[in-house]
């Protein structure tokens, strides 16, 4: 296994994926829906954590997100089964229409 050399903040892969930083947020929450090692927490010693990415993470991420919207009934399953927050699923379609 290579050994992670960076990490990309959440903020950044929204960016890179081009993706409400919310919605991307609500996915990797659970650590469950990634590859073990892809996540990474971050603590500044304060009250607040940071979550990463790796670069595996990333693509992972990406993947899932492709394999997601092969269809309609694929894409309103997974919001409901990964997001189920009506207000972030009403951006991230609303945003997809554009």
């Amino acid at each position: 296994m290579a050994k992670t050399r960076f990490v990309l903040t959440m903020e950044r892969v929204a960016e890179i994926l081009e993706e409400d930083l919310e919605f991307l947020q609500k996915i990797v929450t659970n650590d469950d829906n990634l590859s073990y090692g892809n996540i990474v927490d971050i603590e500044d010693g304060s009250d607040n954590s940071n979550i990463a990415l790796t670069s595996d993470g990333l693509e992972e991420l990406q993947q899932m997100l492709i394999d997601a919207r092969s269809s309609e009934e694929e894409w309103e399953i997974f919001l409901q089964d990964f997001i189920a927050d009506p207000e972030i699923i009403a951006r991230v379609k609303a945003k997809k229409l554009r």
